[in-house]
């Protein structure tokens, strides 16, 4: 680990001059980035701790009706929140099947946005990866690649985003808020997250000395039909192959309203909006959803160990779309697939 100096900012404008600096890093519960500046992956110059930040540990409902989570909110609290236990349970879900609970409680809302890639490469500096060293190349293709993507990759990059929570946020439609030095703005979230392109070191769009301060979740009713599910090697902490967020809005047994979000198959969480709108009007049925998989899944491509990926997601969105019509979201205790 290198040398660093470090600053605890008392206001979130002291915060943003210092995040503006070079090499300067925001550090909050820390969960990723300790572990990335121990394997030398990440060599910041300046830790900013922002966990003394004012109006940032807050879920607070807003006039419009949506619920905003300040970004120092933990994952933890997140989850057994009544207020997202009841009108976003396929947040609460999604958090729940990601980490452990001992990581969940110091995790932050805002950290967990930019957690990076848990691709093996990209972890070990002593091999090339264009995502930590860019113009090094992606030993990943034609390499051990069974985690990697099937969508939206590039030849450059081919990582996954690990992240349980912003899948769930994708298929919500959050809104990311952020503040830098030239003030506030909000990005949709599917804009938040890049895919890899010839850019693969950048993981968001964040500009230079932006900080996330929320998440801000629509007013959106989809608490009655939603599933996560979630498929990984072992039933505990462990890192997605696919999982797939499912919610519905139905009449009767017409999709009135779908939403879909895959995680562990793109270097963002992966929504397509087409796929959601074949749904609309259509049964709530296999055939239906077969078709939406197959939409969400066009231009999938496998590299090798992971072109069992592609057979894999399809089933899994058939089978969370199943779950969300049937009103019965998959547990995240006992995690077997019913």
């Amino acid at each position: 680990m290198n040398r660093f100096s470090y600053a605890r900012p008392d206001d979130l404008a002291g915060a943003v001059a210092h995040a503006a600096q070079p090499s300067a890093r925001i550090i909050a519960g820390g969960t990723n980035l300790i572990d990335l500046m121990k394997y030398n992956v990440e060599r910041p110059v300046r830790l900013i701790d922002i966990t003394r930040l004012p109006g940032l540990n807050a879920i607070e409902p807003t006039e419009s009706g949506s619920l905003r989570i300040g970004a120092l909110v933990t994952n933890g609290t997140v989850a057994y929140d009544d207020r997202v236990v009841a009108r976003y349970p396929l947040l609460a879900s999604a958090i729940l099947a990601g980490a452990s609970p001992q990581l969940r409680n110091a995790a932050t809302t805002g950290g967990n946005l930019l957690q990076r890639t848990r691709c093996y490469y990209f972890y070990d500096s002593g091999t090339a990866c264009n995502k930590r060293e860019p113009g090094s190349g992606c030993p990943a293709i034609g390499g051990v690649n069974r985690i990697h993507a099937i969508l939206g990759t590039s030849e450059h990059c081919i990582a996954t985003h690990p992240s349980d929570m912003c899948v769930s946020l994708a298929a919500l439609a959050a809104t990311v808020h952020v503040t830098g030095p030239n003030g506030e703005r909000a990005i949709p979230f599917a804009d938040f997250h890049r895919l890899p392109g010839d850019h693969p070191e950048r993981d968001t769009t964040l500009e230079d000395g932006e900080i996330v301060t929320a998440v801000e979740l629509p007013p959106d009713d989809f608490s009655a039909h939603f599933s996560y599910l979630k498929l990984r090697d072992r039933l505990s902490y462990a890192f997605a192959l696919v999982s797939v967020a499912a919610a519905l809005d139905l009449e009767g047994n017409t999709i009135r309203t779908a939403r879909i979000a895959l995680g562990g198959v793109a270097h963002k969480p992966w929504r397509l909006r087409a796929a959601e709108d074949a749904l609309s009007g259509r049964p709530a049925i296999s055939e239906s959803f077969a078709r939406a998989a197959e939409h969400l899944l066009s231009g999938a491509k496998g590299f090798g160990h992971n072109d069992f990926k592609i057979g894999l997601a399809r089933q899994a969105i058939v089978r969370a779309l199943e779950q969300a019509t049937a009103g019965t979201p998959q547990s995240q205790t006992d995690k077997r697939i019913r």
